[in-house]
């Protein structure tokens, strides 16, 4: 699974674990990914949404249908 989130756009971040003795190796912030299975009434199925946490709450502040449509506005298929 891709870690960026459908809603909001999210992707990993990239940068450097730094050691006591200061020494730099690459590292990867990965977002908080998770695989969410809502019901989209308008037509009448249930769709799963790759979101991070941010993007389910903001599922819970403006609905299902308002969030798959700005994730068709954006490009992505549901």
């Amino acid at each position: 699974m891709s870690a960026h989130c459908q809603l909001t756009g999210r992707v990993p971040g990239f940068g450097n674990s730094v050691s006591h003795s200061h020494r730099r190796t690459s590292r990867r912030f990965d977002p908080n990914i998770q695989r969410k299975r809502y019901w989209l009434a308008g037509e009448g199925r249930h769709v799963r949404l790759t979101l991070s946490a941010k993007g389910i709450k903001t599922v819970d502040a403006i609905g299902v249908e308002a969030a798959v449509a700005r994730i068709r506005a954006r490009g992505g298929k549901v």
